[in-house]
């Protein structure tokens, strides 16, 4: 489902707080008025010391709300006045400070009152030093907002102005717009529940070794944020990642196969469609020590068994829900792919080229091919992970429909 159009006519507002990164809501007011939306713009004053309001002006096509009690070209009480129709309200930047006083309910000045009276979604783009962003108690509101609704749009990691390096920096302009559109994607699954694995597992091999893979989880989680988007309600079943848990979705975690294949089989029965989209580990050592084996000690020779096939006992099951399982190959594409379609008694299976640039572990983005029953075979070119999440769903829910899924 194509994300563009989708703030076509909807009324925003932007807020903008007194960061660096205050620059950066230029480009996300220009980006929004470009896709149709009507944005109206709220400063603090510091926020007008970083980009004057003329610039905000001039974008919008309308006035700037910064200092009530000295903007007095508009009729009735600027911050109740700003507030009514809006369909989200956007905060890019976010500083710690309008965190803190939003999640403690204060209004001292012309945003945080308008944030007060807000009867619409609202959407934090958080912008700091990366050790103001760690602090315990920025973390802590930051929980308790997302706890009443708050969509927060993670910081990315990279240099800071400060000098600093680490997470902090204000999301890309294309990533909060990608966001913020998601909010107004139709809700076409309205009470199915979607199940999905992803990350890696880990088996041990003693106190401090383990096997694993490369998979971070990204694919997975960018599933699970589409699913819960289009109205599903979502069990995401996750390895170890370093990934913020999706707002909105019940998150269960797991390190081994064991582990994950337990979780699922506990859940599976509830569930309309199943995304195994995991790096589940296919061996596990015969032999684990609790201890750290030391090194001049260890035997050369690693003893491996292999761990039980998640999707294969999926694809054995009875029951009317989709199946979908996930390939990453690097040779005969297509016949592997479609091998594993036909062996596991799948639905559809996605599949990519871990050779291709742009594709496969830790990368935001990534081109896949989808294989259905049968035979239909869609690529999709490099796109980011959240497009391509999307991208599934259409086809998931194509599915659905032949088979008479309809939650």
């Amino acid at each position: 489902m194509d994300h563009n159009n989708m703030l076509s006519g909807k009324r925003i507002l932007l807020g903008v707080t007194g960061s660096i990164a205050a620059y950066k809501a230029v480009d996300i007011l220009r980006r929004l008025r470009e896709q149709g939306a009507q944005v109206r713009v709220v400063m603090t004053k510091n926020a007008a010391r970083f980009v004057s309001r003329l610039t905000f002006e001039t974008l919008s096509g309308s006035l700037v709300l910064c200092d009530e009690f000295a903007d007095r070209e508009g009729t009735g009480i600027g911050h109740i006045f700003v507030t009514e129709g809006l369909d989200l309200a956007l905060i890019a930047p976010a500083t710690a400070n309008i965190i803190g006083k939003v999640a403690a309910g204060i209004a001292d000045d012309t945003l945080t009152s308008t944030l007060l009276a807000l009867d619409c979604p609202l959407v934090m783009a958080p912008a700091m030093n990366t050790r103001m962003y760690r602090n315990p108690v920025v973390q802590k509101n930051i929980l308790f907002l997302k706890d009443l609704g708050t969509r927060f749009i993670e910081p990315q990691s990279g240099p800071l102005a400060c000098g600093d390096v680490g997470p902090g920096r204000l999301a890309d302009a294309e990533s909060i717009i990608r966001e913020i559109s998601s909010l107004f994607l139709p809700k076409d699954f309205p009470g199915a529940t979607v199940l999905i694995t992803a990350g890696p597992t880990r088996e041990s091999i003693d106190a401090v070794r383990y096997i694993s893979n490369p998979s971070t989880g990204k694919m997975g989680y960018a599933l699970a944020a589409a699913a819960r988007d289009r109205g599903a309600n979502v069990i995401l079943i996750t390895g170890p990642v370093q990934l913020a848990s999706p707002p909105g979705v019940t998150l269960i975690p797991v390190v081994t196969a064991e582990e994950m294949r337990t979780a699922v089989m506990e859940h599976v029965l509830r569930a309309h469609v199943v995304i195994m989209a995991a790096a589940v580990s296919d061996f596990k050592p015969v032999v684990f020590s609790d201890r750290k084996v030391k090194k001049d000690s260890a035997p050369l020779t690693l003893q491996l068994e292999r761990t039980r096939d998640i999707l294969q006992e999926l694809g054995r099951m009875a029951g009317r829900r989709v199946l979908v399982g996930f390939a990453a190959e690097t040779d005969d594409i297509l016949q592997n792919a479609s091998r594993k379609l036909r062996d596991k008694n799948l639905d559809l299976i996605v599949v990519n080229d871990l050779l291709k640039k742009g594709s496969g572990f830790g990368a935001d983005t990534n081109a896949v091919t989808m294989i259905d029953r049968s035979g239909t075979v869609t690529d999709i070119p490099t796109s980011a992970k959240s497009e391509i999440a999307s991208r599934i769903f259409d086809n998931i829910l194509e599915l659905m429909a032949n088979k008479g899924i309809l939650p």
